[in-house]
């Protein structure tokens, strides 16, 4: 052996720089990566010689590299992964410069567009983020969703998600052939918000969320939360939409709502289902457009005297019978009636018309449907985890958990959303009970009490009093109505007061009670008088709205007319007396559409109301009646100005119940007007009827509901009487009446 040989090496050739581990690769063809922009798009090398672009195509059977600017250089992408993974290399430069993509697939199509990869979605900020993390990002729909913008001068659509227990989320859609994987997002920092910038995609695209749960690891296709459009059920995709092209012109009523005091002003609402409020037959019976309910609606509540209407929910709905309230897109109004634009008309030309509008919200529950908010990413993280506080088994649904602050912050900035992109006036809130009480609907052993112990759901107290303090302090001159079917206390009182903090609530046990004593025979009526001093007990408790809703003539519950007690002649006259106490009594007014023309039938969602009873006279007159009301509910201000005031208030006699007689007396503010209420609830005439009133002088018979105009019997006081100088029932004077029989009365002092 010759010393001094060197030793022979094993000659090794050195891993290229720009290859990929195996599993990094294989993490984006599972569609299980979390951050696909460490993997994809453009890359420096570590020594800064060279650039490394990655995508993952799918479909493509060759691909190549267009850089832009310069030499225009064309690059043949490797394809190094069958599963559809591509790599292109640029040596002899360190810096990452614009380029597109190029595909062309088995069909010979081609394809150019920039790389998704090449523009990370950092427009939420850490302070964005932190605010959404405490649940007081109040407008958080300008952050999630889809939204249209420019970067880096190449037009596209981000999306944003929350989803804490994804292990991965992709978009899909048309633009992909709805593959999972294709269009990975990635985790903004350590935030639960996934984000991914898609370019050359415009508005109209439809999408949805493919989320891959760590809980499962099962695949579940998801509409987004924050949709500001939506396909037509029954598909359920999300819509890229934009919503600051329609040119509003209200700017004088917005500016009379912010002073306007509507707790001492005529309110009057019109609630609507739209989908059953009219139909078009030359459309096969079906339903109208935003646009062309606008124009009918005005002209027909301008008519009637109504000053609001209340919209049955409009928020995008899956199933036609739940009327809107299973509520999927929060964000999304229903493409049933036309398209965002159509219902940003709808609200404009009422304003124009200088006609309020009112949506129906729904923040207790949301249903089970698969591509929803139910079961998110795997896990429960709208509602609760808990079976006892998660399902609203009444109504096959699920309750919101408002422990959760990103839930609240979702909810919050959704009621603000359609105040300042809807330009809505108020929002009457459902299931507020639901809300309330751990222990709705749900029997013993099927609820968790509270930290004390009680059944008071304290986070949904809390998010309700938070709700109206930021809608009212964002809002001026909006109102939030509670539909609270209990006791609860201050449901309309200020959250500095102790209260909820709503601007009024339906007053259910009134319209429960009134409704029954109606329905009775008059031959008993005498032995139920009672509950006309109980309902002035609690009248001015809260701020009151007397609802007569779509509630109370569904499901064997007989229209409004058929309620009233009698043969056709004195249902008829019985619900004009009602109709009349309704707009007496204290507390602002709401009546469901058929109502106001005496409607025989219940309310069927699936057709239009019965128009064609406005042809018969009884009908009509029931709607003249109504016009009427609504016109002495405007032009005086005893009938409003003391609503919620008991000062404004006074029973004259409510104790003859063997004639089944009320009498009450109602002031405006000052005192200034007085307005004298008689009503006869027995087909019985009563003449020389007395009845005690605080001054002397003439009393103007203003409205009685037994004229011949109405379709009564035309029995009443010649227009009207001068006072006696006679006390009675602790007052000065007196009135000595003709009652007509089931008539009401009321008189103006001049």
């Amino acid at each position: 052996m010759v010393s001094g040989l060197r030793k022979k090496r094993k000659m090794v050739t050195p891993k290229p720089r720009w290859l990929l581990a195996p599993d990094a690769i294989e993490r984006i063809l599972r569609f299980e990566e979390g951050d696909p922009f460490k993997t994809l798009g453009p890359h420096s090398s570590k020594d800064g010689r060279s650039v490394i672009i990655r995508a993952f195509l799918p479909r493509a059977s060759i691909a190549w590299v267009r850089v832009l600017g310069g030499t225009h250089e064309r690059k043949p992408m490797e394809k190094i992964h069958s599963g559809g993974f591509f790599q292109a290399v640029f040596e002899k430069t360190g810096e990452i410069f614009p380029y597109k993509i190029v595909t062309c697939d088995e069909a010979g199509l081609l394809n150019e567009t920039s790389d998704p990869y090449a523009f990370f979605p950092d427009q939420l900020s850490d302070y964005d983020l932190h605010l959404i993390g405490e649940g007081t990002h109040r407008r958080s729909y300008e952050k999630f969703g889809s939204h249209l913008l420019t970067l880096k001068g190449v037009r596209g659509v981000l999306f944003t998600v929350w989803a804490p227990n994804a292990k991965s989320i992709s978009v899909v859609g048309n633009f992909n052939h709805w593959i999972p994987g294709a269009h990975p997002m990635t985790r903004l920092s350590t935030s639960n918000v996934w984000g991914l910038f898609i370019p050359g995609l415009e508005e109209g695209e439809i999408y949805k969320f493919a989320i891959r749960s760590a809980v499962d690891g099962q695949v579940r296709f998801k509409t987004d939360p924050y949709a500001f459009g939506t396909e037509l059920r029954p598909r359920s995709a999300a819509v890229v939409t934009r919503l600051d092209t329609f040119s509003w012109s209200d700017e004088a009523w917005m500016t009379r709502r912010k002073e306007k005091d509507l707790l001492r002003s005529p309110v009057s609402i019109y609630e609507v289902h739209l989908g059953s409020w009219k139909r078009e037959e030359k459309n096969g019976w079906g339903f109208l457009n935003y646009r062309d309910l606008a124009h009918q609606l005005v002209e027909y509540v301008k008519f009637m005297g109504y000053t609001h209407i209340e919209l049955m929910p409009v928020m995008e709905h899956p199933l036609d019978d739940s009327w809107g309230y299973q509520i999927i897109n929060y964000y999304s109004p229903t493409r049933r009636f036309g398209t965002p634009e159509d219902l940003m008309y709808l609200v404009d030309f009422c304003h124009r018309h200088n006609v309020g509008v009112i949506l129906d919200w729904v923040p207790a529950h949301f249903p089970r449907d698969g591509h929803g908010l139910f079961d998110f990413d795997g896990r429960q993280i709208y509602a609760s985890e808990s079976w006892r506080r998660a399902e609203q088994r009444e109504w096959g649904t699920m309750i919101f958990d408002f422990g959760k602050k990103e839930v609240d912050n979702f909810l919050i900035s959704n009621a603000l959303f359609w105040m300042d992109r809807y330009h809505v006036d108020g929002l009457r809130v459902d299931a507020v009970a639901c809300m309330l009480y751990l222990d709705y609907a749900r029997k013993p052993g099927e609820w968790e009490p509270n930290r004390y112990g009680g059944r008071e759901n304290l986070e949904a107290i809390e998010f309700l009093k938070e709700f109206n303090k930021v809608v009212h302090a964002s809002f001026p001159g909006v109102l939030t109505i509670a539909e609270e079917s209990t006791a609860w206390p201050g449901v309309s009182r200020p959250v500095h007061l102790g209260g909820l903090g709503f601007s009024m609530k339906w007053n259910m046990g009134w319209m429960h009670d009134t409704l029954e004593y109606f329905s009775k025979d008059p031959l008993f009526r005498k032995y139920h008088q009672g509950v006309f001093p109980f309902s002035s007990h609690y009248a001015f408790s809260e701020n009151f709205i007397l609802p007569i809703s779509h509630d109370e003539i569904v499901y064997g519950k007989r229209s409004l007319l058929e309620k009233m007690a009698g043969d056709d002649w004195q249902k008829f006259a019985n619900l004009r007396l009602f109709l009349a106490y309704l707009f007496s009594f204290p507390g602002k007014k709401l009546l469901f559409m058929g109502n106001d023309f005496a409607q025989r039938n219940e309310w069927d969602s699936n057709r239009s109301i019965d128009w064609h009873l406005m042809n018969a006279p009884r009908h009509r007159r029931v709607n003249l009646l109504i016009r009427d009301l609504h016109r002495l509910y405007r032009e005086n201000p005893a009938l409003h100005e003391g609503d919620f005031s008991g000062e404004c208030f006074e029973w004259i006699d409510c104790s003859d119940a063997d004639r089944s007689v009320v009498s009450f007396l109602r002031w405006s503010r000052g005192y200034g007007q007085v307005l004298i209420f008689v009503f006869n609830m027995t087909p019985m005439i009563l003449d020389r009827y007395r009845v005690g009133v605080p001054r002397a002088g003439y009393y103007k018979e203003i409205f009685n509901s037994q004229a011949f105009d109405y379709g009564g019997c035309g029995l009443g006081n010649l227009g009207g009487l001068h006072s006696e100088d006679v006390s009675w029932q602790n007052r000065p004077c007196s009135l000595n009446l003709q009652i007509p029989p089931l008539g009401a009365l009321i008189f103006r002092l001049l």
